[in-house]
Protein backbone atom coordinates (compact mmCIF):
# COMPACT_ATOMS: atom_id res chain seq x y z
CA UNK A 1 0.00 0.00 0.00
CA UNK A 2 1.51 3.30 -0.68
CA UNK A 3 1.38 6.38 1.07
CA UNK A 4 -1.59 8.97 -0.05
CA UNK A 5 0.13 11.48 1.53
CA UNK A 6 2.11 12.85 -1.06
CA UNK A 7 1.09 16.55 -0.63
CA UNK A 8 2.73 16.69 2.95
CA UNK A 9 5.59 14.92 1.73
CA UNK A 10 8.93 15.41 3.57
CA UNK A 11 12.22 13.99 1.70
CA UNK A 12 13.97 13.76 4.94
CA UNK A 13 15.62 10.59 5.73
CA UNK A 14 13.85 9.57 8.49
CA UNK A 15 10.64 10.14 6.85
CA UNK A 16 11.35 7.72 3.97
CA UNK A 17 12.47 5.14 6.44
CA UNK A 18 9.53 6.13 8.64
CA UNK A 19 7.58 4.96 5.13
CA UNK A 20 9.92 2.10 4.55
CA UNK A 21 9.22 0.69 7.92
CA UNK A 22 5.30 1.48 7.65
CA UNK A 23 5.44 -0.73 4.59
CA UNK A 24 7.40 -3.73 6.25
CA UNK A 25 5.26 -3.63 9.02
CA UNK A 26 1.76 -3.80 7.07
CA UNK A 27 3.43 -6.98 5.19
CA UNK A 28 5.23 -8.96 8.00
CA UNK A 29 1.90 -7.85 10.28
CA UNK A 30 -0.64 -9.59 7.51
CA UNK A 31 1.52 -12.52 7.28
CA UNK A 32 1.56 -13.20 11.21
CA UNK A 33 -1.80 -12.79 11.56
CA UNK A 34 -2.56 -15.22 8.49
CA UNK A 35 -0.09 -17.66 10.56
CA UNK A 36 -1.58 -16.89 13.58
CA UNK A 37 -5.62 -17.49 12.65
CA UNK A 38 -4.59 -21.12 10.74
CA UNK A 39 -3.16 -21.89 13.89
CA UNK A 40 -5.77 -20.99 16.57
CA UNK A 41 -8.70 -23.56 17.31
CA UNK A 42 -12.02 -22.30 17.10
CA UNK A 43 -13.08 -19.15 19.00
CA UNK A 44 -9.49 -18.78 20.45
CA UNK A 45 -7.60 -15.69 19.44
CA UNK A 46 -4.09 -15.51 19.53
CA UNK A 47 -2.69 -13.36 21.70
CA UNK A 48 0.09 -12.32 19.00
CA UNK A 49 -2.91 -10.50 16.97
CA UNK A 50 -3.14 -7.43 19.17
CA UNK A 51 0.88 -7.03 18.91
CA UNK A 52 0.92 -7.70 15.47
CA UNK A 53 -2.30 -4.92 15.11
CA UNK A 54 0.29 -2.63 17.29
CA UNK A 55 3.22 -2.44 15.34
CA UNK A 56 1.08 -1.35 12.19
CA UNK A 57 -0.59 1.13 14.16
CA UNK A 58 2.65 2.53 15.60
CA UNK A 59 4.14 2.67 12.44
CA UNK A 60 1.70 4.21 10.87
CA UNK A 61 1.79 6.84 13.19
CA UNK A 62 5.85 7.45 12.56
CA UNK A 63 5.63 9.41 9.10
CA UNK A 64 2.70 11.92 10.30
CA UNK A 65 4.37 12.52 14.05
CA UNK A 66 7.99 13.44 11.18
CA UNK A 67 5.84 15.90 9.36
CA UNK A 68 4.46 17.53 12.19
CA UNK A 69 7.59 18.31 14.12
CA UNK A 70 9.04 19.54 10.63
CA UNK A 71 6.54 21.75 10.31
CA UNK A 72 6.46 23.40 13.52
CA UNK A 73 8.03 26.78 13.58
CA UNK A 74 8.91 26.79 17.77
CA UNK A 75 11.53 24.36 18.93
CA UNK A 76 9.12 24.35 22.15
CA UNK A 77 6.00 22.68 20.21
CA UNK A 78 8.18 20.50 18.87
CA UNK A 79 9.48 18.68 21.28
CA UNK A 80 5.89 16.90 22.27
CA UNK A 81 6.70 15.32 18.60
CA UNK A 82 10.19 14.18 18.37
CA UNK A 83 9.28 12.75 22.18
CA UNK A 84 6.18 10.81 20.04
CA UNK A 85 8.34 9.67 17.21
CA UNK A 86 10.84 8.28 20.21
CA UNK A 87 8.42 6.34 21.99
CA UNK A 88 6.68 4.79 19.07
CA UNK A 89 10.24 3.80 17.95
CA UNK A 90 10.68 1.95 21.41
CA UNK A 91 7.31 0.50 21.36
CA UNK A 92 7.44 -0.99 17.70
CA UNK A 93 11.03 -2.66 19.20
CA UNK A 94 9.48 -4.36 22.30
CA UNK A 95 6.54 -5.22 20.41
CA UNK A 96 8.97 -6.88 17.41
CA UNK A 97 10.18 -9.09 20.48
CA UNK A 98 6.95 -9.44 21.84
CA UNK A 99 6.15 -11.51 18.16
CA UNK A 100 9.26 -13.08 18.22
CA UNK A 101 8.61 -15.31 21.36
CA UNK A 102 5.65 -16.78 19.26
CA UNK A 103 5.66 -19.48 17.06
CA UNK A 104 5.45 -18.62 13.60
CA UNK A 105 6.29 -18.83 9.74
CA UNK A 106 6.13 -15.23 10.04
CA UNK A 107 8.47 -14.20 12.74
CA UNK A 108 11.56 -15.11 10.17
CA UNK A 109 10.93 -11.43 8.94
CA UNK A 110 10.58 -9.47 12.63
CA UNK A 111 14.69 -9.41 12.62
CA UNK A 112 14.26 -7.63 9.10
CA UNK A 113 11.85 -4.96 10.72
CA UNK A 114 14.19 -4.53 13.60
CA UNK A 115 17.09 -4.07 11.67
CA UNK A 116 15.47 -0.95 9.70
CA UNK A 117 14.33 0.04 13.21
CA UNK A 118 17.65 -0.03 14.30
CA UNK A 119 18.87 1.95 11.38
CA UNK A 120 15.78 4.44 11.94
CA UNK A 121 17.06 5.28 15.60
CA UNK A 122 20.29 6.41 13.93
CA UNK A 123 18.87 8.61 11.80
CA UNK A 124 16.33 9.93 14.64
CA UNK A 125 19.67 10.93 16.24
CA UNK A 126 20.91 12.71 13.52
CA UNK A 127 16.95 14.55 12.52
CA UNK A 128 16.76 15.80 16.52
CA UNK A 129 19.97 17.30 16.14
CA UNK A 130 18.79 19.30 12.87
CA UNK A 131 15.47 20.56 14.28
Amino acid sequence: MTHTRTHHYSGSPIYNKAIEILVLSRNIATYLVDDFTSNARDYEEHPGIYFSGDIIQQSNSLAPEILKAESIPFQEDRKKHIASVEKLTKSLTKNCERLEKFPSNGRDFLPILRKELKKFRKLQRIWIMTL
